[in-house]
């Protein structure tokens, strides 16, 4: 199983990008996929993650209303529009798959991205 994000980069401050991550040989049914970030000096924290046709479930207060989570499940790609971006979204953003449930825990989820770069100034 390969995960391979793309759609990383500079913005300024209220601005968007928007962040891929096509699956190859991987099963999505029933399986929970989701996007991870981690900044300089910190711990890897879940943003969002999604079952294959469900919501999205939204893990961090501040990128309520902000960020949007979706599935293209046809393509096995997963995008997280981010907009209004603000420097504390700085981060290296992790593609992570194949989590039997969704949660909190990196470790519960199998496959990982080899990360995309978001830098917010």
């Amino acid at each position: 199983v390969q995960l391979v994000e793309s759609g990383g980069g500079s913005a300024q401050a209220g601005g968007s990008l928007r962040l891929s991550c096509t699956a190859s040989l991987l099963s999505r049914v029933g399986n929970c996929m989701g996007w991870f970030r981690q900044a300089p000096g910190k711990q890897r924290e879940v943003v969002a993650a999604i079952y294959a046709g469900a919501d999205p479930i939204y893990y961090i207060a501040s990128i309520k209303g902000r960020f949007t989570l979706s599935q293209n499940n046809a393509k096995k790609t997963l995008y997280l529009q981010m907009n209004s971006l603000e420097p504390e979204d700085s981060a290296m953003y992790y593609c992570a798959a194949d989590a039997v449930v969704c949660t909190l825990r990196a470790s519960s989820y199998k496959y990982w991205g080899q990360g995309t770069q978001v830098t917010v100034s």
